[in-house]
């Protein structure tokens, strides 16, 4: 299957990033192909933070209250929003 261990690629990468990366690896003694292979395993092993989106609760009135469209069917109630019919 050829060779699965190593791989060369080239990435562009920040300046600064870059140059910080260095800075990090030549305080650590390491090399900088480690410190890079380390923190994509890091980014890699996290859990996706998957925030999914929520309606807002636009309710108006309140909880438990009688619903005062109840008492109009649905003939009254298309009837009121085309002006057809008048409030109870």
């Amino acid at each position: 299957m050829g060779n699965m261990g190593e791989m060369k690629t080239t990435l562009d990468i920040h300046d600064e990033l870059l140059a910080r990366a260095k800075r990090h690896a030549k305080k650590t003694g390491r090399p900088l192909r480690a410190v890079v292979e380390d923190g994509l395993r890091q980014v890699l092993a996290a859990s996706p933070s998957r925030n999914r989106y929520r309606l807002p609760d636009l309710s108006t009135g309140h909880a438990g209250a009688e619903d005062p469209l109840e008492v109009y069917s649905w003939q009254d109630l298309r009837g009121l929003i085309y002006g057809e019919t008048e409030t109870r």
